[in-house]
């Protein structure tokens, strides 16, 4: 069997998705069953358009509950035990400002199954988490962005 991918997770980010695939299969699901079994009671399917609507839906949810199914299969949950704790890795929190004097910002880098941007969390194939990755606290970084090369100063690590 060729090499699955893994998806780099930490703990939370794992039991967020146990807990989204649980929702989809105790309540999501049985929603959309419900809703095709009333829309079918309305007689001809060929005009349906709740039935066809409901059937569209639970494509997407079945799809959804065997993406994360794979996804929780071939998790990897990150241990930075044996990473400095200086050093950017999966699973940390960094916190860098843009040179020469911008605002500092801080993200925690994650794997792309628990990347929310909105919360702070950015993917580990983001090109700013690729710079700053096996970087360390005090290392100046040169992130090339759409709009430019960055150069940004890292000032704090610390574990998730």
């Amino acid at each position: 069997m060729a090499d699955e991918k893994t998806y780099p997770m930490t703990l939370d980010g794992k039991a967020k998705l146990e807990e989204e695939l649980e929702t989809l299969k105790t309540k999501t699901r049985p929603q959309v069953i419900e809703r095709i079994k009333i829309a079918r009671s309305f007689g001809d399917l060929s005009e349906n358009s709740e039935y066809e609507s409901a059937k569209d839906e639970q494509s997407m949810v079945e799809s959804r509950i065997n993406t994360v199914e794979h996804m929780l299969h071939y998790a990897q949950i990150i241990d930075n035990d044996d990473i400095a704790g200086d050093e950017v890795s999966l699973g940390r929190v960094v916190e860098f400002k843009e040179l020469p004097d911008e605002e500092p910002e801080e993200y925690t880098i994650v794997g792309a199954a628990e990347a929310d941007p909105m919360t702070g969390k950015i993917s580990n194939d983001s090109p700013i988490a690729k710079a700053l990755l096996g970087k360390k606290v005090g290392d100046e970084v040169s992130i090339a962005t759409p709009g430019g090369d960055m150069k940004v100063k890292i000032l704090t690590v610390k574990n998730a």
